[in-house]
C-alpha cells in the first residue's frame, strides 16, 4: 500500500503541473515569468535537499558545460514551449501531447543507433502512438481542430525532452557527482538560460491567485516530484518510476476538467488512450538471439555486445527511468 500511495502522490504532483501552468497564464503571468520563476523555484528546494544529504555543487567546467546544454533542452526550453502552448492549448491536452516524449526518444534512439531494430511489437507502439497524437489534433476537422501553433508548441517540448534524455544519456552519466547536486546545477543554469525570455510580452500583472499557481508549480511539480522520483527509483526500482509516466496524461486530463471545466472529447480521449497503448507497445523488449552452433561470425548471434555499447545502453536506460530532471510537464 506505501507503494500505491507513493505513486499516487508523484503522479498527481507531477500531473498537475499542467494545471499549475494554465492557472498561472489565465492569472497574468506570461510564458517567460513562469519559466523563469519554475527553474529558480525548482533549483532552491533542490539546493536545499542536497545540502542536507551532504552533496554539493560541480566545480569542473565540463561539468557545467554539459549542464548547460542539458538545462536549456530538458528546462528552459520545454518549460518555455508548454507555457507557449497552454496559451491556446487545454491543459489536459497538454499532458496527452507530453505523453509522446518516449515515442521520439525511440525514434532518436533508432537514429543515433542506441536502439536495436525494432521489433513486430514496438514498431506498432510506434505507428500507433503517432496516429493517437494525429487523432488528437485532426487535421481533416472541418473545425478548427488542435492544429495551432501551441500545439506543435507542446511537440516541440517533447521532442526537446527526447533529445535532451539522449544528450544526458551520452554525456551526464556516471560522471561522480551526486544526482541531486547535479540537479540543483542543471535547474540553476536553467534559471540562467531563461532570463531573456522575461522581457517578451510585456510584463507581467499577477494576480494573487497567479502567484500561488507558479509557487506550487516550482516547489512542488517541479523541485519536490524530481526527490520523490529520486526516491521510488533508489527503492523500488526504474519500472516503478516509470509506471507513473503512464498516470499523468490521465491526472491532467482529469484536473483540466474538474478545475477548469475543459471539455472532456471522446476524440481527445480515444487520442490519449491509443497514445498510452503506442507508447506501452514500444516498451516491450525481446528477449536476445543465442548463439547457436550453426550461426557463423556474421549471423544473428555474432556475440555479445561490446562493454561500451552494454554501458551506454545502461545509460540510456537510467536517463530514461529517471526522466532526467524527474519532470516533463
Amino acid at each position: 500500500m506505501t507503494s500505491a500511495i507513493r505513486m499516487g502522490v508523484l503522479a498527481a504532483l507531477w500531473g498537475s503541473g499542467f494545471l499549475w501552468i494554465k492557472i498561472s497564464l489565465n492569472e497574468g503571468l506570461t510564458p517567460g515569468w513562469i519559466t523563469f520563476v519554475r527553474c529558480l523555484l525548482g533549483a532552491a528546494v533542490l539546493l536545499a535537499l542536497a545540502y542536507g544529504a551532504g552533496q554539493r555543487l560541480p566545480r569542473d567546467r565540463g561539468t557545467w558545460g554539459r549542464l548547460l546544454t542539458a538545462a536549456l533542452l530538458c528546462n528552459a526550453l520545454p518549460f518555455l514551449l508548454f507555457s507557449v502552448g497552454e496559451q491556446t492549448v487545454d491543459s489536459g491536452v497538454a499532458g496527452v501531447l507530453n505523453a509522446t516524449t518516449p515515442l521520439w526518444s525511440l525514434l532518436i534512439g533508432l537514429f543515433l543507433g542506441t536502439e536495436r531494430p525494432l521489433g513486430r511489437a514496438r514498431l506498432s507502439g510506434l505507428v500507433l502512438g503517432f496516429a493517437g497524437v494525429l487523432l488528437i489534433f485532426a487535421p481533416w476537422s472541418a473545425g478548427p481542430g488542435l492544429m495551432t501553433w501551441g500545439a506543435l508548441a507542446l511537440l516541440g517540448a517533447s521532442m526537446s525532452y527526447a533529445a535532451a534524455f539522449a544528450y544526458m544519456a551520452r554525456r551526464l552519466t556516471d560522471r561522480g557527482t551526486a544526482p541531486l547536486a547535479l540537479s540543483a546545477a542543471q535547474l540553476l543554469a536553467a534559471t540562467a538560460l531563461s532570463t531573456p525570455a522575461l522581457t517578451a510580452g510585456g510584463p507581467a500583472r499577477v494576480t494573487a491567485t497567479g502567484l500561488l499557481a507558479v509557487l506550487v508549480l516550482g516547489v512542488f511539480a517541479t523541485g519536490l516530484t524530481f526527490h520523490l522520483n529520486y526516491r521510488m527509483i533508489a527503492e523500488e526500482g526504474p519500472t516503478s518510476a516509470a509506471t507513473v509516466g503512464y498516470l499523468l496524461p490521465v491526472v491532467s486530463v482529469t484536473l483540466g476538467a474538474l478545475v477548469l471545466h475543459e471539455p472532456l472529447t471522446v476524440r481527445v480521449l480515444t487520442g490519449m488512450a491509443v497514445v498510452l497503448v503506442g507508447v506501452g507497445l514500444t516498451r516491450v523488449r525481446t528477449k536476445p538471439v543465442r548463439r547457436t552452433a550453426t550461426d557463423g561470425p556474421s549471423g544473428p548471434a555474432s556475440g555479445p555486445p561490446s562493454p561500451r555499447a552494454r554501458a551506454l545502453g545502461r545509460a540510456v536506460r537510467n536517463a530514461r527511468a529517471a526522466l532526467a530532471e524527474g519532470d516533463v510537464s
